[in-house]
């Protein structure tokens, strides 16, 4: 199983960034999927899960200017960000759970077993 992430990069205040995450060993449409992140001194936070029966979960913070979609035919997950702003500087990655999931919703980090390396995004004022 692998997920390799890409996209990020450097963007003003305000502005967008796609990011995807290409997966193989694994079919993201079976799958729990999610986009997490993590900035310097922090803990890691969730940003979206998309649960395998297409569930979503935003977190609060990004409601209503992140957007994640899937290419199913190229087990692509994608992340849509738009109005982005300096405190998301982070690395972000995406992370898959394979079903049977039983536990909380959204699934927590830890409970995720398949991790990209990441991609980093920031944002300057």
């Amino acid at each position: 199983e692998r997920l390799v992430e890409s996209g990020g990069g450097s963007v003003q205040a305000g502005g967008s960034l796609r990011l995807s995450c290409a997966v193989s060993g694994f079919d993201i449409k079976r799958y729990y999927m999610g986009w997490f992140r993590q900035a310097p001194g922090k803990d890691r936070e969730g940003v979206v899960n998309i649960g395998s029966n297409g569930d979503i979960d935003y977190a609060d913070f990004v409601k209503g200017r992140f957007t994640t979609s899937k290419d199913n035919a190229k087990n692509i997950l994608y992340l849509q960000m738009n109005s982005l702003t300096p405190e998301e500087y982070a690395m972000y990655s995406c992370a898959g759970l394979p079903p049977p999931y039983g536990g909380k919703w959204p699934p927590p980090d830890y409970e995720y077993n398949y991790w990209g390396q990441g991609t980093q995004v920031t944002v300057s004022s």
